[in-house]
């Protein structure tokens, strides 16, 4: 049974002495899942009662828990009925959002959850992001009170008004055509619906989608105002070495930032206001649990709706405990052209840098690590640059994670000034797809 966000679960074997072997084993020599360590302990509990841990369909659920793991496109109930509806008929869908989004969803039977668990469960909606987990959930109905893009009772389809703002219609997203939904994506874990025609790569056969609103773009920028829940808290900040730059440096890799404010009430824990909800959704997906300057964050949604420069005091470093960036040239978002640049990465050991002159070498990165108190790299790479190229891009390898993303959030944006030029060059920084050089 897997625990949605707490890098959890739990495994029942088919006596004692299969598990005993498994945590021995494991004592002994370690275990790496998806290149991170597992570590493995006796649980508490004798056996794993969740609701549906049998075939038997009358131990199972009708409410299946769906979260969403790397969602880089906007997840509505009109996303998840496509998805799921051709499998089994679905009654009822629920959207949250506090720790990353995760969903529940009710269908007509047992059996068809059974189904829909079976044909789902691992398979991309869009290809290459966001994956569906797919649990049995607690709860054996749903209760919606309102029909919009967060919830739908599909037995009541005149349960109040929805929301069809923020241009985010059904049409918007997946443009009323039948062949939205590929039936051969089951089981294949492919993409269940396509991507936008924006995004498909040479592509004449494209069904014509109505343009699809990119989540990456500040909607800041583009509806002139921020939607609810675009605001992220962020706990577990070292007190002497984090400040609002450092935030903007780490968080701006997944949205726009617009303002950052510490708050004096609770050390270490600031408030992040992104371009949008999803950029919310994506730093809390990536960044929550991850550790930095010897802490652990917690990255969740704020109940906030915007953030306010209120009880503004001075942080350690002597910097301010608020700063805007509303206007900042270094969020990475604030078009539709630039956020496709952009690749959505989780925290790693490898960094790509761009932007920097020339006449940087290795030595320029390994003196900039030692000024800001980070622990250097222990690769380093350039690529071969065009003869008209007037910077340079490469990658540098970190031991571990958690000396990369210490390096990211010093470093990125430093100024670099050559001799006799007269504006620096902006080192930017992002994680890399590589894993190792």
């Amino acid at each position: 049974m897997m625990m949605p966000f707490k890098r959890q679960a739990l495994v029942e074997f088919e006596n004692v002495d299969s598990a005993k072997e498994c945590v021995t084993f494991a004592a002994d020599e370690p275990v790496y899942i998806a290149g991170q360590q597992a570590f493995f302990n006796y649980s508490t509990s004798k056996r794993i009662t969740r609701p549906g841990n049998t075939d038997d369909p009358s131990g199972g659920n009708k409410v299946l828990l769906l979260s969403i793991q790397n969602p880089l496109y906007p997840i509505t109930v009109d996303v998840l009925y496509t998805v799921c509806n051709p499998v089994g008929k679905v009654q009822r869908i629920v959207i949250f959002k506090r720790n990353g989004i995760q969903a529940m969803v009710e269908f007509e039977s047992i059996l068809c959850a059974q189904k829909a668990k079976a044909a789902l469960n691992g398979a991309d909606i869009y290809a290459g992001c966001c994956t569906l987990k797919i649990e049995y959930a607690r709860p054996t109905r749903l209760n919606v009170i309102r029909n919009d893009n967060d919830s739908w009772d599909y037995t009541k389809p005149y349960l109040g008004r929805r929301d069809r703002g923020k241009g985010r219609q059904r049409q918007a997203i997946l443009g009323e055509h039948p062949s939205s939904f590929r039936h051969d994506g089951y089981g294949s874990h492919g993409p269940l619906l396509p991507l936008p025609s924006r995004y498909r790569m040479g592509s004449r056969d494209t069904p014509e989608l109505v343009a699809y609103p990119l989540p990456q773009a500040s909607s800041s920028y583009m509806h002139g105002g921020n939607p609810s829940g675009s605001v992220v808290m962020v706990s577990g900040l070292h007190q002497l070495k984090m400040n609002c730059s450092r935030v903007f440096n780490l968080f701006c890799l997944y949205g726009n930032i617009e303002k950052v404010k510490f708050m004096k009430t609770i050390p270490g824990t600031a408030l992040v206001e992104m371009g949008d909800e999803y950029a919310v959704e994506r730093a809390v997906t990536h960044l929550n649990n991850v550790k930095l300057f010897g802490k652990r964050l917690n990255v969740c949604v704020s109940k906030q709706h915007s953030v306010v420069p209120s009880q503004i005091f001075e942080l350690e470093d002597g910097t301010s405990s608020y700063k805007d960036f509303a206007m900042s040239k270094n969020n990475r978002f604030t078009s539709a052209g630039q956020a496709s640049k952009n690749i959505i990465q989780p925290p790693s050991c490898v960094l790509h840098y761009y932007n920097v002159p020339l006449c940087v070498t290795e030595e320029t990165f390994t003196k900039l690590c030692n000024d800001h108190e980070v622990l250097t790299f222990i690769k380093y790479k350039v690529f071969d640059a065009k003869p008209s190229a007037k910077t340079l891009s490469g990658l540098l390898e970190w031991e571990c994670k958690t000396d990369a993303v210490e390096a990211l959030t010093a470093l990125n944006h430093y100024q670099i000034r050559v001799p006799n030029g007269s504006n620096p060059y902006t080192l930017k920084l992002c994680f890399s797809t590589s894993s190792h050089l």
